[in-house]
């Protein structure tokens, strides 16, 4: 049996060990520099104040014009290329009506792609290159919508990336981001299998890859263990039977295994794979809104709330139409994304919604069942901020927010912004089982460390680079053990000649 395990952890590492060495690399650069992305802040920070001079059309103009005949699941004001534009979402996609006139908008060519650029770059020069569909830079799914893209440089080397579906910039990628990237998420993810022939296989080669390398990790630290002696060591009095780059595998894989065991484990959870953390009952939360976004349930014209969002101190960059238990509201956003609602009802400017408010609206979801709601004003294991530059560094974690746990089948938690009244997130015990097996494994999204920064670096590093010693030594001796099995040996090459001979 031992001799079955040797040989399977020895040939598992001759295909992978070189593959762990870079995914612990690249994990080091994605320490400090992130895949590509554009994050809510960047967004709001290249929109100019909005002026709503001869704006808007009503809203029942705006769903007329858009063509569609069910309601939008969210509705916004914005600015593109230096107009006015309402941004209906429908699903997986989006409509774009102008503001001033009331016409549907798009696909948007090269020309509005270019004007949508010089909003987002302000002075910086900005040079067309073209309409792809997927290039090193924009994998992600969630531009899935908006493609094709237009690609645009700026003269800094920023590469902007704009939907041709609604004329917006959805991705902004430096030449920083882009030269470290190479090294860092691009190669992380075995990027270089997507966008091409090979990318309807690229998840499930992660997942196989990851799943081979996780027991080749599981067998090395079997191995590992047998050969330790610690009653009895060996004739030369060490521990262990190696020396040289063997003995540096060999103690290194003792005291790293286990941790590099949990991150390549935690990297293939990371894939889902074969959809375990989807939940076989999801809990419809549709009724959380109280009904639909129609123009009967928002009364104010978007001129008169942005007056009076700018009266009270916010200089309104977008405004988004919001329903909660089936009152309307407006809630503007300025450039560094504080924001203030307004109430359909006629009153003033809101900070926040009270929590009754957000309670009434979640009990409409299952009203047979009693809530258990919690207030957090700090974060805990399951609600944290990230970077920007980290994979979940998007998403936007503002503090106080409302805890609501439901009895469902799933045991579903909703997270409640009491700014905006939007689900943050909505974790059922499958996800709050990916939390512990990726994000706290991978990522050690632990808050004690999440609070001591350097700390968690400083150990990320330590411990990624004991996960190198273990590759690259490994690496090293299956190249020595695949030279020795090209080369025959002296007696084999004898009898060979002999044989020839007869």
């Amino acid at each position: 049996m031992k001799r079955y395990l040797y040989l399977w952890h020895r040939w598992l590492g001759i295909g992978l060990c070189l593959l762990m060495a870079l995914w612990f690399f690249s994990g080091l650069v994605m320490l400090y520099v992130g895949y590509p992305k554009l994050t809510p802040r960047e967004h709001l920070a290249q929109l100019p104040p909005l002026r709503l001079a001869d704006c808007c059309v009503p809203l029942e103009q705006v769903l007329a014009a858009s063509g569609e005949d069910r309601p939008p699941s969210a509705i916004r004001l914005t600015t593109g290329a230096g107009e006015p534009r309402y941004l209906l979402r429908y699903g997986s996609h989006g409509v774009v009506v102008d503001a001033r006139k009331g016409t549907r908008l798009g696909p948007f060519d090269e020309a509005q792609a270019l004007a949508a650029a010089r909003q987002f770059a302000g002075t910086r020069a900005a040079r067309y290159h073209g309409l792809i569909d997927e290039d090193a830079w924009s994998h992600s799914r969630a531009l899935d919508a908006e493609r094709p893209l237009h690609r645009i440089e700026l003269d800094d080397g920023t590469l902007l990336y704009v939907s041709s579906r609604t004329g917006e910039v959805v991705r902004d990628a430096s030449a920083n981001e882009r030269a470290w990237n190479w090294v860092g998420a691009w190669l992380h993810w075995l990027y270089p299998l997507r966008g091409g022939a090979l990318d309807r296989w690229w998840s499930d080669a992660v997942i196989y890859l990851a799943l081979a390398a996780t027991l080749m990790t599981l067998l090395g630290i079997a191995v590992g263990v047998l050969r330790w002696r610690i009653a009895r060591p060996y004739r030369s009095g060490s521990r262990s039977p190696y020396r040289g780059v063997a003995r540096w595998h060999h103690l290194g894989g003792l005291l790293f295994g286990l941790l590099a065991l949990a991150w390549i484990f935690s990297g293939l959870m990371s894939m889902n794979p074969w959809r375990l953390f989807d939940s076989p009952t999801p809990l419809d939360i549709s009724a959380y809104q109280g009904g639909e976004l129609s123009a009967t349930a928002f009364p104010l014209p978007p001129e008169q709330a942005v007056q009076r969002l700018n009266q009270a101190g916010l200089q309104v960059r977008e405004l988004h139409w919001r329903l909660l238990g089936g009152q309307g509201y407006l809630l503007g956003v300025d450039d560094q994304g504080a924001s203030l609602l307004l109430a359909m009802d006629g009153a003033s400017a809101l900070p926040r919604l009270d929590d009754e408010v957000l309670l009434r609206a979640a009990q409409a979801i299952r009203p047979q069942e009693p809530l258990q709601a919690e207030t957090l004003t700090a974060y805990d294991f399951y609600y944290y901020s990230r970077a920007p530059h980290s994979m979940l560094g998007h998403l936007e974690r503002p503090l106080p927010i409302l805890r609501v746990r439901f009895t469902d089948p799933a045991q579903t938690w909703l997270h409640l912004d009491p700014r905006s009244g939007a689900v943050l997130a909505q974790l059922d015990e499958h996800r709050r089982g990916s939390r512990w097996l990726f994000n706290l494994l991978h990522s050690w999204d632990w808050p004690p460390l999440l609070e001591r920064p350097l700390l968690r670096e400083a150990l990320i590093i330590a411990f990624s680079l004991g996960g190198l010693v273990i590759c690259l030594s490994g690496t090293v001796l299956g190249w020595r053990r695949l030279r020795r099995s090209r080369v025959p040996s002296r007696r084999s090459t004898l009898l060979r000649n002999e044989g020839g001979s007869l």
